[in-house]
């Protein structure tokens, strides 16, 4: 019952910020609500503040007691939501699939895909040695296992 009601609060705090969206959800056994949020323009600390009071201001702490954490999503969560791929456009995606592994920027996204491009060391085709060739392949969602953006210092 109280999973639920958080919930409710939840997503009518989400649907009053159509910019955000939930990557993730959980309370534990000591009932600490954890929230992990994202935005198609990032999350402010406001955004965090006015979920968390949206949730907190409207349950009883006399009914049950709680801890409630509301966060934006990090670097190191991966990408889970389709709406994170658009806003990282642009970025280089680590991506792991069934078949394979592929490092490369991500320079479009549709509803069912999104194509990543990099460039690859292969052999010449004629005459010794290797060249540098630019490679493109677009990638479903579906068949994602893994996504990470790659966090590059210059």
């Amino acid at each position: 019952m109280f999973k639920q009601k958080v919930e409710s609060l939840l997503n009518e705090a989400l649907a009053s910020k159509p910019d955000l969206f939930l990557i993730s959800f959980q309370i534990t056994g000591a009932n600490v609500i954890q929230v992990i949020v994202d935005g198609d323009n990032g999350v402010s600390v406001d955004d965090c503040i006015e979920v968390s009071r949206a949730i907190e201001h409207n349950l009883d702490r006399e009914e049950e007691d709680f801890s409630l954490q509301v966060m934006s999503a990090g670097i190191t969560e991966g990408l889970i939501h389709i709406r994170q791929y658009a806003k990282n456009m642009g970025r280089t995606l680590s991506i792991i699939t069934e078949k394979e592994e592929i490092e490369g920027e991500l320079i479009a996204t549709t509803a069912d895909d999104f194509t990543l491009q990099w460039k690859a060391r292969e052999p010449k085709p004629v005459g010794k040695g290797k060249v540098t060739v630019n490679k493109t392949q677009v990638i479903p969602y579906g068949e994602v296992k893994k996504a990470h953006v790659v966090v590059k210092f210059n």
